[in-house]
């Protein structure tokens, strides 16, 4: 019986690149057995996705070969045949919904299979109930959150029964709880015999399968388990990745106190086996919050409905009143469809207040003369799909486009090169670059970057950081705290519970269109019944935290960061070496 995916010796060129160029995929040779659970992780433009797309001949080699189940992919006649086996959820979810209605759109692939009516109602219908959309069947996809694209995305190719699904990134967009949906379907799937093989960032997600390919520019530098590659610390850092936060954690704990060395890998183990703290209990104290400053937006009963009096109607905010103030940077969390990017679409004037009152900086939105230009130089948006809005065919230009807008062409090379340089992207080597070359992650870094050469005073963030690999995302989040300490206010809405510990002193939870609460990030995230409420998941570090203090370790109430926790392991550390 032949390998389900077999590549030999692949060699892919982009259409149009020189040959003088590295390949996107260079001499790649691998096979993938029937039934494996297979993660493919590297760095952002590494050759993950260009590798996944021809799995299902999407993408055909420019030498070499791929064969699906025996059968080429080069051989046109093999391709009905390698796509019904072959199943894929893209990374950018728009890029494979077809149809104005999510029913029909979930009916599309099967009934290009010619299958029973019946038995497509009945495979739609699952499938919508797996991803936990037969509530939204009539929605049209446009009006969608980007998570909930994913799960309809995902949702057509569960109706087509493949032998083989491909996740490009499929969690990238979802809330916690989502993501941990997708995850546990991935693995009914590997157990029902399907071959799963998924692309992710998250090195939690990866730890998770059998196997793990590594991509570092276009090569494979690494085929093995998750725990030999997780013990491999100069590879990865030589890929741009990264050990799991648990395995970080559990290794820093385990050098604490005798009583820890011998915890297990498994971190929801560990969490059961820690030890109650020998020594006599010490009062914790909270790490100090300096006071706020003056308010920076004020939002007063502020509703949207999309589509009013229309069959199609669908209400997103529902009364959101809030607070932000200049100084603190403010995150926005809650699970996909909360409403968190209508909210962020209405700070820089894209929605106007449909009722309510909103002031952001000097701007008052009830003002008939508003000047919306200055409103968005002011504040400045990266969307959370940020290819659909580039209008330029070359990255340069497309970071050139806003400032030549707003400033006329005197130092726009200056303007441009200093933004690329901030975001991580060398100016020679991408200025030149067409933009649907990019990957998922380097197309957010132009994104980001055509923001920053506007030079707003209040930078909104709409999921920064879906599509980076670690390195890229640690990097992004030094570029932003470095903003902030230069004077620019920063907002964003995530899912990564890490975006927000890591760069928000304040934050709200969203939930069903409502600001549940508003106030500091680590007093909510504490706050385990709101979390569960809001669908979200405490991140790993507060779970750690509050769970070594309910057993007597000193560790100071609000500890969310990494270096927050480490501090107060080495200060604990060294109080027991003293006793």
């Amino acid at each position: 019986m032949p390998p389900l995916i077999k590549f030999e010796n692949v060699i892919y060129r982009h259409p149009g690149s020189l040959e003088t160029d590295p390949p996107a995929l260079n001499h790649i040779s691998f096979s993938i057995e029937p039934g494996e659970w297979v993660a493919i992780v590297g760095a952002n433009g590494s050759g993950k996705t260009t590798l996944a797309r021809h799995c299902n001949a999407l993408l055909l080699p420019t030498r070499g070969q791929v064969f699906i189940n025996g059968q080429a992919t080069t051989d046109a006649a093999n391709l009905v045949e390698i796509r019904r086996r072959v199943g894929m959820v893209f990374q950018n979810p728009e890029d494979q919904i077809v149809a104005s209605v999510i029913e029909e759109d979930t009916a599309f692939g099967p009934e290009n299979l010619c299958i029973e009516p019946a038995e497509i109602r009945a495979r739609v219908a699952d499938a919508l109930t797996t991803v936990k959309m037969a509530n939204q069947k009539y929605r049209p996809p446009h009006l969608l959150s980007a998570g909930q694209k994913q799960r309809v995305a995902l949702a057509g190719v569960l109706a087509m029964r493949p032998e083989c699904v491909i996740f490009d990134e499929s969690t990238a967009m979802l809330d916690p709880r989502g993501r941990q949906d997708v995850l546990n379907e991935m693995h009914e799937l590997h157990e029902r015999g399907i071959t799963v093989l998924f692309i992710t960032h998250f090195m939690e997600e990866a730890a998770r399968a059998d196997r793990v390919l590594v991509m570092n520019q276009g090569n494979i530098a690494f085929d093995g388990s998750p725990k030999s590659l997780f013990e491999n610390l100069q590879l990865l850092k030589d890929c741009g990745l990264e050990q799991p936060m648990t395995h970080l954690l559990l290794h820093e704990i385990r050098m604490l106190h005798p009583l820890f060395a011998d915890l297990p890998n498994d971190f929801e183990k560990a969490m059961r086996l820690l030890p109650q703290y020998p020594g006599p209990k010490k009062q914790m104290e909270a790490f100090k919050v300096p006071s706020d400053s003056e308010p920076l937006i004020t939002i007063e009963n502020l509703n949207h409905t999309y589509l009013p009096g229309t069959p199609l109607e669908h209400q997103a905010l529902f009364d959101i009143s809030l607070q932000v103030n200049s100084g603190a940077a403010h995150g926005f969390a809650g699970a996909t469809g909360s409403g968190k990017s209508t909210l962020l679409q209405h700070l820089n004037g894209l929605y106007r207040p449909q009722t309510g009152v909103m002031h952001i900086g000097p701007y008052d939105f009830s003002d008939p003369n508003l000047d919306i230009k200055a409103v968005r130089r002011f504040a400045g948006l990266v969307f959370q799909n940020p290819e659909i809005y580039f209008f330029e065919q070359f990255v340069g230009d497309e970071i050139a486009f806003g400032p030549r807008m707003l400033y006329g062409k005197e130092g726009l090379r200056e303007r441009v090169q200093q933004a690329m340089e901030t975001v991580g992207l060398n100016f020679e080597k991408f200025k030149d670059r067409v933009t649907y070359t990019l990957s998922g992650g380097e197309k957010r870094k132009v994104a980001l970057a055509a923001t920053l050469a506007l030079q707003p005073r209040l930078l909104i963030l709409d999921e920064p950081t879906a599509g980076l690999d670690p390195a890229s995302r640690r990097n992004l989040h030094g570029i932003l705290k470095d903003s902030q300490r230069q004077g620019i206010d920063l907002i964003l809405s995530s899912h990564s519970m890490g975006d927000i510990t890591e760069l928000t002193k304040n934050m709200t939870i969203m939930a069903n269109g409502r600001a549940l609460r508003t106030g500091n990030t680590a007093d909510l995230f504490n706050d385990a019944a709101l979390i569960e409420t809001a669908a979200l998941g405490q991140p790993t570090v507060v779970r750690l935290a509050g769970k070594l203090r309910e057993l007597g370790w000193s560790v100071p109430v609000r500890t969310v960061t990494v270096e927050q926790l480490f501090t107060a392991l080495r200060n604990i550390r060294g109080g027991i070496n003293h006793e």
